[in-house]
């Protein structure tokens, strides 16, 4: 698929989902978490919703024609995977009692990759004046 176009579903999918485990995590799990993991939760919704809102600009205003445009989009589209699909993760199983540590790990890594498209959206804008 077209990085063009991947941008945009991704951006579509995240949304969308984004959309559905707020309300899910406001509802269905408010009795079953801990203040601490709602906080959690909803953070990693409220990553997923501002990249998913990122990618369908990005996916509408960088040309593609250049490798750069390509990384951004990937690292934003893994990074909020990492990110904010582990803290999901980490919340539903510490809440059945079973916290699963293996997913740990993958969110300062998802973060990373976050960080790291900000910066190569910077050098985008940046590159071209220098």
């Amino acid at each position: 698929m077209e990085t063009i176009l991947l941008a945009q579903f991704m951006g579509g999918l995240y949304g969308l989902l984004a959309v559905i485990l707020g309300a899910f995590g406001a509802h269905a799990l408010k009795k079953r978490f801990t203040p601490e993991q709602q906080q959690s939760f909803e953070a990693g919704v409220r990553y997923q919703m501002y990249h998913a809102i990122l990618l369908l600009v990005l996916a509408f205003n960088l040309g593609f024609d250049k490798a750069l445009d390509t990384y951004i989009v990937n690292c934003f589209i893994f990074g909020t995977l990492l990110f904010s699909f582990s803290i999901y993760a980490l919340c539903l199983s510490a809440a059945n009692g079973k916290k699963l540590r293996v997913f740990g790990p993958m969110t300062p890594i998802g973060g990373l990759l976050l960080v790291i498209g900000w910066v190569l959206l910077l050098f985008h804008f940046v590159a071209p004046m220098v």
